[in-house]
């Protein structure tokens, strides 16, 4: 026969069922930490993982959106619409984008690291279209550097240094 405390504590073990609050928590912040992962990448890899329409609207949404504070309840958003789908097939397809996506951003890179060296005013005024947080006067200053650089045929010294400040804005825009 069972004392008293012993049947209080089988109660209690019957009560909880399932995950505990803090593993909820985590859950949900890998699903919009998923989500702002999905915000980074391009029309055609989106078009590329298996979304549910009001996710994929949602997601550019967000990527339309410049204010931090609008942008973060947008990707809380995207994790709450995450939270009731499968997310596996998203996972496995970002994954998959991630090992292709060094080499097309490294290409990426050097296209706008080659037209800014043409001193086009255009390709400059298009790259900070797509990364509006750059810091203007250095990236003038790294392209007048480079194109003085080939013009003496030096060492690409400054191509790199221009390269690898646009790989920094790239990869944090």
């Amino acid at each position: 026969m069972a004392t008293a405390d012993e049947q209080e504590d089988d109660r209690f073990d019957d009560d909880f069922s399932g995950p505990s609050k803090s593993q909820l928590k985590r859950e949900a912040t890998a699903l919009q930490k998923l989500g702002e992962q999905l915000t980074t990448l391009t029309p055609v890899q989106l078009e590329k993982i298996p979304l549910p329409v009001e996710l994929r609207e949602a997601i550019h949404a967000a990527q339309q959106m410049r204010r931090h504070g609008a942008r973060r309840r947008q990707l809380q958003f995207i994790g709450k619409l995450m939270r009731r789908i499968d997310t596996e097939p998203i996972q496995l397809a970002v994954d998959g984008l991630k090992t292709g996506q060094n080499t097309a951003q490294h290409r990426q890179i050097e296209q706008f690291c080659a037209a800014l060296l043409t001193e086009d005013a255009a390709s400059l005024n298009e790259f900070l279209t797509h990364y509006p947080d750059t810091d203007r006067q250095h990236l003038r200053h790294l392209i007048r550097n480079a194109v003085r650089e080939q013009l003496h045929q030096k060492p690409p010294r400054s191509r790199r240094a221009l390269f690898r400040y646009l790989r920094e804005v790239v990869t944090a825009g």
